[in-house]
């Protein structure tokens, strides 16, 4: 392939799509603090404004996801209308089995088969607000695990996710997709039920095409090799989606970027080398985040430049001489290569794009010039703040 030009770079990310959660625009905290801020959604309506918002100024935020029970309402058709006349529409549909006293001991992993029934027919309640919005994607991720030796039958909790699993992927339509996410450790401390990639893998490969595994960032343990996962799920046609964001310690949901930003652009390198950028691929690139101290939109916005920025890099790899080097196992111009691309200043070229866009080349900063920060919290008095308390 050879050198690649910015011209050919700019056209490949004027179609980069990432989408954006609801649950980062309203109040969110540490496991212990929730600190609210002004200005703050108090309805799922707000939650899309501000989304349409992180779009406008972007150009690549065309979508917000949901978390149900947190975003229900009566008319989810009524609500996809709203989203379209903001500028956006909804995305993936997140379901909630982890915060009701009843999944203290799991949801569809519990032993108690009412309890199990229960948690499965939220996630087919679930698979109807996609009918309803036309989404495409069902993402799912269970706090179900135990904290003891000899709590519960290990074996025993994979047979009960496999069935809740297999209901559900029943009764997906032809278009849509199941997301199966993971999580090393958290809220369950001796055993996750699905705590890895691998487990994750297993049952999507065992379920079928419509089974795909959704990469968390912040969910493996320190050292991972997150991009070995993406060249592997990729290779296995079984990535289906990224959840974005950074870690220090454990899952901190911070900012992408913040943490590692060469890991970043590392997995997007596998992305990019590995076809996931086709659209014939179908990942959905999406930001898991809880913007604890920085104000909600900024850092969503932050994000997505950030997602940009590193995209670009990645795509910027001469793959030509690449190859060569690793053919010819010189594995210091084969690193060279990777570093030149990443250490290129790619913030210029992505001026230019959005200025070709009619964009303003600073997002950030035009979306607080732009006085809708001010407007929220003028405007945003009284109700009840969205947020998942702590």
């Amino acid at each position: 392939m050879g050198p690649v030009s910015a011209d050919a770079v700019k056209a490949r990310l004027a179609t980069q799509a990432i989408e954006t959660p609801s649950w980062a625009y309203g109040n969110s905290g540490t496991r212990f603090k929730v600190f609210a801020q002004q200005g703050v959604p108090r309805t799922v309506e707000e939650k899309i404004d501000d989304a349409a918002q992180v779009h406008a100024f972007t150009g690549v935020a065309p979508s917000v996801a949901l978390h149900i029970p947190w975003d229900r309402v009566d008319d989810y058709g009524k609500l996809a209308d709203y989203a379209e006349s903001a500028g956006i529409r909804l995305g993936t549909i997140n379901s909630n089995v982890f915060q009701d006293d009843d999944y203290r001991l799991g949801s569809v992993t519990n032993p108690d088969p009412r309890i199990r029934r229960k948690a499965v027919a939220h996630l087919l309640d679930c698979v109807d607000v996609l009918d309803a919005t036309g989404s495409r994607d069902l993402k799912l991720w269970f706090s179900d695990g135990t904290n003891y030796p000899g709590q519960d039958d290990i074996r025993a909790r994979q047979d009960r996710l496999a069935e809740a699993l297999a209901t559900v992927y029943t009764r997906l339509g032809d278009d849509q997709r199941m997301l199966l996410e993971y999580k090393l450790f958290e809220p369950a401390f001796y055993t996750m039920d699905v705590p890895d990639w691998g487990t994750a893998y297993a049952h999507c490969l065992e379920l079928g095409p419509k089974a795909r595994v959704c990469v968390d960032t912040g969910h493996h343990a320190p050292g991972t090799n997150i991009e070995f996962i993406v060249a592997f799920l990729l290779r296995a046609d079984k990535l289906g989606a990224f959840d974005f964001n950074s870690r220090f310690y454990a899952d901190d949901d911070l900012m992408v970027g913040a943490a590692d930003p060469f890991q970043l652009f590392r997995i997007l390198y596998e992305v990019v080398r590995g076809g996931g950028y086709e659209p014939s691929a179908g990942i959905a690139f999406m930001l898991d985040q809880c913007h604890n101290i920085e104000p909600k939109v900024p850092g969503q916005i932050r994000s997505v430049c950030n997602v940009q920025e590193a995209t670009a890099k990645a795509m910027l790899v001469d793959t030509e001489a690449l190859a060569d080097a690793q053919r010819a196992g010189d594995v210091i111009a084969a690193n060279d290569v990777l570093m030149d691309a990443y250490h290129t200043d790619v913030r210029p070229m992505l001026a230019e794009l959005r200025a070709e866009r009619d964009l303003d080349p600073d997002p950030l900063a035009a979306y607080l010039r732009s006085g809708y920060p001010e407007r929220i919290v003028a405007e945003r008095i009284g109700g009840s703040q969205a947020g998942w308390g702590a």
